[in-house]
């Protein structure tokens, strides 16, 4: 779906900067360059990151390597 029609930015663009790196919303708005002409976007691109982000979080392991322990 677009979320941007001014510089004609997807949401799938917007997770795909996420997916490549991007933390923020500041970040992602660089990456994409969305809400950057009228603005009107921003609500609905910022909550687009934060689902995204939240759902990155929750998918992702407490420890992302295996833990080995050594008794000396």
């Amino acid at each position: 779906m677009y979320v941007c029609l001014c510089t004609g930015v997807t949401d799938g663009q917007i997770r795909d900067a996420i997916y490549d790196g991007c933390c923020s919303y500041r970040e992602v708005r660089q990456a994409t360059g969305v809400a950057s002409q009228c603005g009107k976007c921003a609500c609905l691109a910022k909550q687009v990151v934060r689902e995204t982000l939240a759902d990155l979080q929750n998918s992702q392991p407490a420890i992302p390597y295996p833990v080995e322990f050594n008794v000396a």
